[in-house]
Protein backbone atom coordinates (compact mmCIF):
# COMPACT_ATOMS: atom_id res chain seq x y z
CA UNK A 1 0.00 0.00 0.00
CA UNK A 2 1.22 3.22 -0.70
CA UNK A 3 0.71 6.58 0.67
CA UNK A 4 0.47 8.65 -2.53
CA UNK A 5 -2.51 10.86 -2.21
CA UNK A 6 -3.26 14.52 -2.19
CA UNK A 7 -4.79 13.94 1.34
CA UNK A 8 -1.50 12.45 2.57
CA UNK A 9 0.71 14.38 0.54
CA UNK A 10 -0.35 17.53 2.28
CA UNK A 11 0.37 16.51 5.54
CA UNK A 12 3.84 14.42 4.29
CA UNK A 13 6.71 15.23 6.35
CA UNK A 14 9.62 13.01 5.39
CA UNK A 15 11.46 12.81 8.81
CA UNK A 16 9.00 14.52 11.04
CA UNK A 17 9.85 12.35 14.11
CA UNK A 18 13.51 13.23 13.97
CA UNK A 19 12.13 16.90 13.49
CA UNK A 20 10.10 16.23 16.66
CA UNK A 21 12.50 14.87 19.09
CA UNK A 22 15.14 17.49 17.83
CA UNK A 23 12.47 20.40 19.53
CA UNK A 24 12.01 18.65 22.56
CA UNK A 25 16.16 17.96 23.00
CA UNK A 26 16.17 21.87 22.34
CA UNK A 27 13.40 22.58 24.64
CA UNK A 28 14.91 20.97 27.27
CA UNK A 29 12.83 17.49 27.70
CA UNK A 30 14.32 13.85 28.51
CA UNK A 31 13.24 12.59 25.48
CA UNK A 32 13.66 8.90 26.95
CA UNK A 33 10.74 9.75 29.18
CA UNK A 34 8.41 12.47 27.77
CA UNK A 35 5.23 13.21 29.67
CA UNK A 36 2.05 14.45 27.75
CA UNK A 37 2.35 17.97 28.91
CA UNK A 38 5.96 17.80 27.33
CA UNK A 39 3.93 16.83 23.90
CA UNK A 40 0.87 19.24 24.04
CA UNK A 41 2.21 22.17 21.94
CA UNK A 42 2.57 19.75 19.14
CA UNK A 43 0.60 16.93 19.32
CA UNK A 44 -2.64 18.31 20.00
CA UNK A 45 -3.11 18.93 16.32
CA UNK A 46 -6.33 20.80 16.10
CA UNK A 47 -7.65 24.08 16.48
CA UNK A 48 -8.12 24.58 20.46
CA UNK A 49 -5.14 22.07 21.64
CA UNK A 50 -5.55 20.35 24.94
CA UNK A 51 -8.32 22.30 26.17
CA UNK A 52 -10.53 21.04 23.27
CA UNK A 53 -9.41 17.64 24.01
CA UNK A 54 -10.71 17.62 27.73
CA UNK A 55 -13.96 18.98 26.99
CA UNK A 56 -14.51 16.80 24.52
CA UNK A 57 -13.14 13.66 26.82
CA UNK A 58 -15.90 15.14 29.15
CA UNK A 59 -18.67 14.75 26.46
CA UNK A 60 -17.64 11.41 25.82
CA UNK A 61 -18.07 10.30 29.68
CA UNK A 62 -15.61 7.89 29.52
CA UNK A 63 -14.83 4.75 31.71
CA UNK A 64 -11.41 2.47 32.03
CA UNK A 65 -13.18 -0.75 30.15
CA UNK A 66 -14.17 1.52 27.30
CA UNK A 67 -12.27 0.52 24.03
CA UNK A 68 -12.20 3.50 21.41
CA UNK A 69 -11.52 4.61 18.44
CA UNK A 70 -9.84 7.32 17.47
CA UNK A 71 -10.91 8.13 13.46
CA UNK A 72 -7.98 10.32 12.37
CA UNK A 73 -5.54 10.24 15.00
CA UNK A 74 -2.72 12.44 13.58
CA UNK A 75 0.28 12.06 15.61
CA UNK A 76 -1.62 10.78 18.73
CA UNK A 77 -2.14 13.50 21.49
CA UNK A 78 -5.79 13.18 21.94
CA UNK A 79 -5.49 9.28 21.94
CA UNK A 80 -2.62 9.45 24.81
CA UNK A 81 -4.43 11.42 27.17
CA UNK A 82 -7.31 9.48 26.80
CA UNK A 83 -5.17 6.41 27.42
CA UNK A 84 -3.57 8.14 30.21
CA UNK A 85 -6.31 9.60 32.00
CA UNK A 86 -9.24 7.27 31.99
CA UNK A 87 -6.66 3.95 31.81
CA UNK A 88 -9.14 3.31 28.48
CA UNK A 89 -8.10 1.26 25.31
CA UNK A 90 -7.61 3.46 21.92
CA UNK A 91 -6.89 2.23 18.62
CA UNK A 92 -6.16 4.93 16.57
CA UNK A 93 -6.22 5.61 12.47
CA UNK A 94 -5.32 7.91 10.18
CA UNK A 95 -4.09 7.87 6.32
CA UNK A 96 -0.85 9.42 6.74
CA UNK A 97 2.17 6.64 7.01
CA UNK A 98 4.18 9.41 8.71
CA UNK A 99 1.59 9.77 11.61
CA UNK A 100 1.00 6.62 11.98
CA UNK A 101 5.30 6.05 12.41
CA UNK A 102 5.42 8.79 14.89
CA UNK A 103 2.41 8.03 17.06
CA UNK A 104 3.80 4.89 18.00
CA UNK A 105 7.10 6.17 18.65
CA UNK A 106 5.68 8.89 21.27
CA UNK A 107 3.50 5.97 22.74
CA UNK A 108 6.41 4.21 23.67
CA UNK A 109 8.21 6.93 25.21
CA UNK A 110 5.24 8.04 27.27
CA UNK A 111 4.67 4.89 28.56
CA UNK A 112 1.32 4.09 26.91
CA UNK A 113 2.63 1.81 23.97
CA UNK A 114 0.24 -1.11 26.28
CA UNK A 115 -2.61 1.22 26.09
CA UNK A 116 -2.72 2.78 22.55
CA UNK A 117 -2.28 1.34 18.87
CA UNK A 118 -1.96 2.88 15.88
CA UNK A 119 -2.74 1.79 12.39
CA UNK A 120 -2.48 3.56 9.19
CA UNK A 121 -5.82 3.01 7.03
CA UNK A 122 -8.71 4.61 5.42
CA UNK A 123 -11.63 5.99 7.29
CA UNK A 124 -14.42 5.23 4.35
CA UNK A 125 -13.86 1.67 4.52
CA UNK A 126 -12.29 1.11 8.29
CA UNK A 127 -10.33 -2.05 8.68
CA UNK A 128 -12.66 -3.58 11.81
CA UNK A 129 -15.42 -6.15 12.61
CA UNK A 130 -18.98 -5.11 12.88
CA UNK A 131 -19.61 -3.81 16.80
CA UNK A 132 -15.99 -3.23 17.60
CA UNK A 133 -15.92 0.14 19.17
CA UNK A 134 -17.88 1.15 22.66
CA UNK A 135 -16.67 4.80 21.47
CA UNK A 136 -15.41 6.60 17.68
CA UNK A 137 -13.51 9.93 18.25
CA UNK A 138 -12.92 12.08 15.22
CA UNK A 139 -11.72 15.78 16.32
CA UNK A 140 -10.94 18.23 13.80
CA UNK A 141 -10.18 15.21 11.32
CA UNK A 142 -12.90 15.16 8.78
CA UNK A 143 -12.63 17.91 6.79
CA UNK A 144 -10.42 16.44 4.54
CA UNK A 145 -13.41 13.78 3.46
CA UNK A 146 -16.04 14.48 0.71
CA UNK A 147 -18.58 11.59 1.76
CA UNK A 148 -19.57 11.74 4.89
CA UNK A 149 -22.53 9.79 4.36
CA UNK A 150 -20.08 6.96 3.92
CA UNK A 151 -17.74 8.00 6.77
CA UNK A 152 -20.64 7.92 9.53
CA UNK A 153 -21.93 4.69 7.77
CA UNK A 154 -18.59 3.41 8.54
CA UNK A 155 -18.59 4.80 12.20
CA UNK A 156 -22.48 3.36 12.77
CA UNK A 157 -20.93 -0.13 12.16
CA UNK A 158 -17.89 -0.20 13.92
CA UNK A 159 -20.10 0.80 17.10
CA UNK A 160 -21.46 -1.49 19.42
CA UNK A 161 -25.38 -0.92 20.06
CA UNK A 162 -24.86 1.50 22.89
CA UNK A 163 -21.75 2.91 21.51
CA UNK A 164 -21.43 6.40 20.85
CA UNK A 165 -19.86 8.93 18.46
CA UNK A 166 -17.75 12.07 19.66
CA UNK A 167 -16.36 14.56 17.57
CA UNK A 168 -15.67 18.13 17.04
CA UNK A 169 -15.51 19.65 13.09
CA UNK A 170 -14.71 22.67 11.81
CA UNK A 171 -17.43 23.76 9.87
CA UNK A 172 -18.37 26.08 7.03
CA UNK A 173 -20.19 29.27 7.89
CA UNK A 174 -22.56 31.30 5.92
CA UNK A 175 -19.65 33.05 4.01
CA UNK A 176 -17.60 31.61 1.40
CA UNK A 177 -15.06 30.80 -0.03
CA UNK A 178 -12.25 30.33 2.26
CA UNK A 179 -9.28 32.14 2.76
CA UNK A 180 -6.89 29.57 2.09
CA UNK A 181 -3.90 28.02 2.83
CA UNK A 182 -5.63 26.33 6.36
CA UNK A 183 -3.99 23.43 8.11
CA UNK A 184 -5.50 20.75 6.45
CA UNK A 185 -5.50 22.37 2.85
CA UNK A 186 -3.48 24.28 0.73
CA UNK A 187 -5.86 24.41 -2.13
CA UNK A 188 -9.71 23.66 -1.87
CA UNK A 189 -9.55 20.19 -3.62
CA UNK A 190 -9.07 18.43 -0.25
CA UNK A 191 -11.24 20.82 2.01
CA UNK A 192 -14.52 19.16 2.39
CA UNK A 193 -16.39 21.51 4.75
CA UNK A 194 -20.12 20.55 5.85
CA UNK A 195 -22.45 23.46 7.95
CA UNK A 196 -22.97 22.33 11.45
CA UNK A 197 -26.56 21.33 10.20
CA UNK A 198 -25.65 19.18 7.45
CA UNK A 199 -23.29 17.56 10.00
CA UNK A 200 -26.73 16.37 11.77
CA UNK A 201 -28.22 15.28 8.96
CA UNK A 202 -25.41 13.39 7.84
CA UNK A 203 -25.17 11.42 10.84
CA UNK A 204 -28.62 10.59 11.23
CA UNK A 205 -28.90 9.43 7.39
CA UNK A 206 -26.49 7.22 8.95
CA UNK A 207 -28.29 5.76 12.13
CA UNK A 208 -26.28 7.77 14.44
CA UNK A 209 -28.53 10.59 16.35
CA UNK A 210 -26.84 13.44 17.41
CA UNK A 211 -28.01 13.71 21.24
CA UNK A 212 -25.20 17.32 21.85
CA UNK A 213 -24.14 19.81 19.50
CA UNK A 214 -22.58 22.81 20.95
CA UNK A 215 -20.77 25.49 19.15
CA UNK A 216 -17.45 26.70 20.15
CA UNK A 217 -16.57 28.89 17.64
CA UNK A 218 -15.87 32.20 20.15
CA UNK A 219 -13.11 29.57 22.25
CA UNK A 220 -11.48 28.80 18.50
CA UNK A 221 -11.60 32.25 17.66
CA UNK A 222 -9.80 33.10 20.80
CA UNK A 223 -7.43 30.54 20.50
CA UNK A 224 -6.57 31.72 16.76
CA UNK A 225 -6.41 35.39 17.97
CA UNK A 226 -3.37 34.16 20.60
CA UNK A 227 -1.86 32.07 17.76
CA UNK A 228 -1.32 34.83 15.50
CA UNK A 229 0.15 37.19 18.06
CA UNK A 230 2.37 34.62 20.38
CA UNK A 231 5.63 34.09 19.00
CA UNK A 232 6.45 30.43 17.71
CA UNK A 233 7.77 28.45 20.60
CA UNK A 234 10.44 25.85 19.47
CA UNK A 235 7.53 22.88 20.18
CA UNK A 236 4.69 23.65 18.09
CA UNK A 237 2.32 22.36 15.15
CA UNK A 238 4.29 24.11 12.97
CA UNK A 239 6.68 21.46 12.32
CA UNK A 240 3.97 19.24 11.09
CA UNK A 241 2.69 21.64 8.59
CA UNK A 242 5.98 23.11 7.48
CA UNK A 243 7.37 26.94 6.09
CA UNK A 244 3.17 28.14 5.27
CA UNK A 245 2.10 27.18 8.69
CA UNK A 246 2.11 31.12 9.30
CA UNK A 247 0.07 31.62 6.41
CA UNK A 248 -2.40 29.10 8.21
CA UNK A 249 -3.08 30.18 11.41
CA UNK A 250 -3.52 33.65 9.92
CA UNK A 251 -5.75 32.59 7.78
CA UNK A 252 -7.84 30.52 10.52
CA UNK A 253 -8.00 33.87 12.15
CA UNK A 254 -9.77 35.31 9.14
CA UNK A 255 -12.18 32.92 8.35
CA UNK A 256 -13.28 32.72 11.96
CA UNK A 257 -13.64 36.33 12.35
CA UNK A 258 -15.23 36.63 8.60
CA UNK A 259 -17.62 33.49 9.71
CA UNK A 260 -16.36 31.55 6.60
CA UNK A 261 -15.98 28.97 9.34
CA UNK A 262 -17.09 27.71 12.40
CA UNK A 263 -16.34 25.08 15.45
CA UNK A 264 -18.75 22.79 16.73
CA UNK A 265 -18.34 20.20 18.99
CA UNK A 266 -20.77 16.96 20.43
CA UNK A 267 -21.99 13.55 21.02
CA UNK A 268 -23.91 11.28 18.36
CA UNK A 269 -25.50 7.77 19.66
CA UNK A 270 -26.57 4.58 17.46
CA UNK A 271 -30.04 4.74 17.03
Amino acid sequence: MTNHDPVSDHYHHADLGSAILGALKAAGKDINALTLDDLMLVDEFHTRGRAGTIELADLAALTGAAHVLDVGCGIGGPSRYLARTFRCRVTGLDLTWEFCRVAGMLARRTGLADRVTYLRGNALALPFADQTFDVAWSQNSVMNIADRNRLYGEIRRVLKPAGRYVFSDVVAGPNQPLHLPVPWARDPSISFLLSAERTSQCLAAAGLRTLVLEDRTGDALANARARTSAPEPLLGVHILLGEDFPAMAENMFRNFVEERIGLVQGVAACK
